[in-house]
C-alpha cells in the first residue's frame, strides 16, 4: 500500500488535527480544496483552505529526499499556482517521513538571480513524540518521531490504538499506524505490537488500496502515450484523469494500436459520449 495514500487520507480525514500540528495554532474549519492544480496537471498532496484564518495550507510528503524536478521548485510551482487560484496567502510544509542524511531533506529554500522562495521542512524523525501521540489522528505519523528506544515508541502508539473507544475509526487508524511504521519496523516487530485483523477489517485499507491501483495505472497509461504517441496535451490529460481504473486498464491496451494524437482523442470521445 502506498505511504503516499496513507497520509493523503489522514490528512483528508482529520485536516484541523494536522493544521494544528504543523501550524501550532487553534484552527476551527478547514475545508479541503482541490489538490490537482490547472495549467499543465500536478496533483499537491494536502490543500485545505483554513478559518478563521483565510490561509491556504499546502503539505507534501515526502519518503525519499530525491526528487525530479527538484523539490525547491516543485514547491514554488505549487505555491504559485495555489496563490493564483484561489489569491489567499500559502502556507507550505514539506514533511520527512524516513529518516536520511540526504541535503535535500535539509533544504528549505530556492535561490536564483532573481527569486527566494522559502517553504517550511518537518523531519519527523526530529519530532517530539507527545504532540502526536496526543491525537488519534496522528498515531500513524507518531511511528516514526523522535525516540531513543523505537520499540518503546511503538509500544505507546499500539496503547493508544486501544483508548479509542470508536472501533471503525481504531481499524482505520490501526491500517494507518501498521503501514508508516513499516518505514522504520520490521514487519515482525510490527506484528509484536499491533493487531492484523484490526488493520484487515479496516474499510479504508481496501480504498486505499483501490486508490493505489488507479495512481499507479493512471502513471503507466500516460509514460505509455508519451512513447507511443509522444507529448499528451494537458486539456487531453484531464480527460484521462477522470477516467476509472477500469477504463484506464482498456486505454493502456487500446494505445498499443495508436498512431498519432487523432487516435486518443476519437477514443476519449467514445468514452466520454
Amino acid at each position: 500500500m502506498s505511504v503516499d495514500n496513507i497520509c493523503k487520507y489522514l490528512s483528508e480525514q482529520y485536516p484541523e488535527s494536522f493544521a494544528n500540528w504543523v501550524l501550532d495554532r487553534a484552527t476551527t474549519d478547514a475545508e479541503i480544496l482541490k489538490s490537482e492544480l490547472s495549467v499543465e496537471p500536478i496533483r499537491a498532496d494536502f490543500v485545505a483552505l483554513l478559518r478563521p484564518q483565510e490561509r491556504i495550507l499546502h503539505l507534501e510528503f515526502q519518503v525519499e529526499a530525491i526528487s525530479n524536478p527538484p523539490l525547491s521548485l516543485r514547491m514554488l510551482d505549487y505555491c504559485v499556482r495555489l496563490y493564483r487560484q484561489y489569491n489567499r496567502p500559502v502556507d507550505q510544509f514539506v514533511i520527512f517521513l524516513k529518516r536520511t542524511g540526504s541535503t535535500a531533506a535539509y533544504a528549505d529554500r530556492l535561490i536564483t538571480d532573481s527569486i527566494t522562495y522559502h517553504y517550511r521542512v518537518i523531519r519527523l524523525w526530529e519530532q517530539d513524540p507527545a504532540p502526536l501521540l496526543a491525537n488519534p489522528a496522528l498515531l500513524p505519523l507518531a511511528t516514526l518521531a523522535q525516540s531513543d528506544s523505537p520499540d518503546a515508541l511503538l509500544r505507546q502508539v499500539a496503547s493508544r490504538l486501544d483508548m479509542i473507544e470508536e472501533q471503525e475509526k481504531k481499524r482505520d487508524i490501526s491500517a494507518c499506524v501498521e503501514v508508516l511504521a513499516g518505514l522504520r519496523f520490521e514487519i515482525e516487530t510490527i506484528r509484536r505490537f499491533l493487531r492484523e485483523d484490526m488493520m484487515k477489517e479496516s474499510v479504508i485499507y481496501q480504498e486505499i488500496l483501490a486508490r493505489g491501483k488507479r495512481e499507479e495505472a493512471l502513471s503507466l497509461t500516460l509514460r505509455l502515450l508519451t512513447r507511443r504517441i509522444g507529448e499528451v496535451a494537458p486539456e487531453l490529460q484531464a480527460q484521462i484523469q477522470n477516467l476509472t481504473t477500469a477504463q484506464l486498464e482498456e486505454l493502456g491496451v487500446a494505445l498499443l494500436d495508436f498512431n498519432n494524437v487523432a487516435d486518443l482523442t476519437a477514443w476519449l470521445q467514445n468514452q466520454f459520449a
